[in-house]
């Protein structure tokens, strides 16, 4: 359980608490940010809720898989979700994601090594190794986009 203990821990580094890649992680750049500045607009970019959004919507998918249920997520609807009207909404969200992204790095620590070259679902989503794999890298990916946006936005206010 050594490489799922790492892995799990990378992935814990984009999302919750890690600065070794991209010096920053969501819950950093997430953790007291106005649901104003979280849902602003900014030309035809995804809003930083709409990122943060789709980002948990695969944790959240991908988690119930490990946790025994089906994958029920589909592509096409990880950018549909109602829009965030308050701050309190906002904070609700940021919980959720915060505890489904522990949820998801525990079950990834409490697999077997063995079971990361296992087929994840079916044959044409590969193994479980690359789909956490993908995980990280998808987070790595907006991580990115939520920073830029942020920036633009703030300086903008």
């Amino acid at each position: 359980m050594e490489t799922t203990y790492q892995i799990a821990n990378r992935f814990r580094e984009v999302i919750l608490s890690g600065t070794w890649i991209a010096n920053t992680n969501f819950k950093h750049q997430l953790t007291d940010l106005s649901w104003e500045i979280a849902t602003a607009k900014v030309r035809s970019l995804n809003t930083i809720a709409l990122l943060a959004q789709h980002i948990h919507y695969y944790i959240k998918g991908i988690k119930n898989v490990f946790e025994g249920g089906s994958l029920d997520i589909k592509d096409k609807y990880s950018f549909e979700f109602p829009p965030i009207q308050s701050q309190k909404e906002w904070e609700s969200f940021l919980t959720t994601f915060w505890n489904d992204a522990e949820a998801f790095a525990s079950l990834i620590e409490q697999m077997p090594d063995e079971k990361l070259n296992e087929v994840f679902v079916d044959e044409k989503y590969g193994t479980y190794q690359r789909n956490i794999e993908a995980m990280i890298e998808h987070s790595y990916y907006h991580l990115g986009q939520i920073v830029l946006i942020k920036k633009i936005v703030v300086n903008d206010n």
